[in-house]
């Protein structure tokens, strides 16, 4: 990326906890600290005006709408349903002649309604232009305004889910028996995928592995937005329990709309009260620095214009640069196979205890909640209402599962090596 290793930040958090707030607050502190910032958003154009002060946001006419709001902050706003459309109707034209020869009639952009989880693949499309030379960048610094955090991590996890599904559905090694499709074709009495299918399935799988790629970098992070209070706690240990499933690094939570301690009227008194014994329970929740805790205050009103943004900017921690980061380091350096096996790790007692152990990090998860199950050679792991499917590491498949423990943030679980599959030791 033209020299520059980007950083990017992902904003979550609860739903009418502040995310887009904290997004352009996290994002101007960014350019202010020097760094051209870019702040993806999908919030309605009039809130985005009021945060940010301006005379406008560019338009609303899908994702390329953006203009700069402050000096070295560029704000895009994402229109899920503007980018549906153009890509359905760009798709038809593609497909123009096969719909002739079927008699059908091509849809008009006006008759094209946005399904559901089209916004889904506007943002994760949007992030990975933020990440491309073509995409207006270089930026130093991503900001994505996201969706609520249960919808974020399903979106986030949309990339390997999919893929996933396509090797399952259309595996890429069976493409090398086109040459003997026809004869298969006889033999099963049935027509083989056509070759078309399978391209077009390999450009899919292409421009996911690219989005994949930005998810899982080592310099894309979390920053979730809570308002303390009970339901605040619980929301944080169930959140960080699925980021971390899929491997999403937290740096920060933002405790947002902390309302003043020494208030004269008790019922005002009270609810700082409450908030401030929140904040402690959030606090013991990240413990040893694993993620900063950044406290907002209320400002007794939503925040209009520059001048409120700016006071929450300058109390909000800039995003610091990727782990590793190097001058004249690029996002090369984030590809796949640049990256560790995943987030868990293989600890091996074979001379000692006879077994190995795969450690996969869980911080929040609780036991009743949580369920294993082996599947050849991967593993269901599900947490709440979050599921993902790890594979093995190789040395793990063939072991049988012996046992399984959650304890202080990390699921443990045992593997013994099976006959006749291990090789026998001395």
């Amino acid at each position: 990326m033209g020299g520059v290793r980007t950083r990017t930040v992902l904003v979550t958090g609860g739903g009418g906890s502040g995310r887009t707030t904290v997004a352009a607050a996290t994002a101007l502190a960014a350019a202010r600290s020097g760094h051209r910032a870019l702040l993806l958003s999908a919030e309605d154009p009039a809130l985005l005006e009021a945060l940010f002060g301006t005379g406008g946001t560019g338009g609303t006419d899908g994702e390329g709408a953006s203009r700069e709001v402050a000096p070295g902050l560029v704000l895009s706003r994402l229109d899920s349903g503007a980018d549906f459309r153009a890509r359905a109707v760009a798709l038809q034209e593609r497909a123009r002649s096969a719909l002739d020869l079927l008699g059908a009639e091509p849809l008009d952009d006006d008759e094209l309604a946005e399904p559901p989880g089209a916004d889904a693949f506007a943002l994760l499309r949007a992030l990975r232009a933020a990440h491309d030379p073509a995409g207006g960048g270089p930026y130093d610094v991503v900001v994505a305004d996201m969706p609520p955090v249960g919808r974020a991590v399903r979106t986030l996890a949309l990339p390997e889910h999919t893929r996933r599904w396509l090797r399952r559905l259309l595996p890429p090694e069976r493409q090398a028996a086109r040459a003997l499709r026809p004869v298969l074709a006889q033999l099963a009495g049935a027509p083989m995928p056509a070759r078309s299918l399978y391209e077009a399935a390999g450009r899919l799988d292409r421009e996911l592995a690219a989005v994949q790629a930005v998810v899982e970098s080592p310099g894309t992070t979390v920053r979730l937005v809570v308002e303390p209070g009970p339901a605040a706690v619980r929301a944080l240990r169930a959140a960080r329990a699925a980021l971390a499933l899929h491997g999403l690094a937290l740096d920060a939570v933002v405790a947002n709309r902390l309302l003043p301690t020494a208030s004269p009227d008790p019922w005002l008194a009270g609810l700082a009260s409450r908030q401030r014994k929140a904040l402690k329970e959030l606090l013991g929740d990240c413990p040893d620095g694993s993620a900063d805790v950044c406290e907002l205050p209320h400002l007794g009103r939503e925040p209009q214009g520059a001048a409120d943004l700016g006071e929450l900017a300058e109390r909000i921690p800039p995003p610091g640069p990727p782990p590793g980061a190097a001058p004249g380091g690029d996002l090369a350096g984030d590809r796949a196979e640049d990256r560790a096996e995943g987030p868990w790790t293989v600890e091996d007692r074979l001379a000692d205890e006879g077994v190995l152990l795969w450690r996969l990090p869980l911080p929040g998860a609780v036991r009743e909640t949580l369920s294993l199950v082996r599947r050849g050679d991967e593993v269901v792991v599900t947490t709440g209402p979050f599921r993902r499917v790890l594979p093995l590491p190789a040395a793990l498949r063939r072991c049988a599962v012996a046992g399984a423990r959650l304890a202080d943030g990390e699921l443990t679980v045992r593997f013994e090596p099976e006959s006749g599959l291990w090789p026998a030791r001395d």
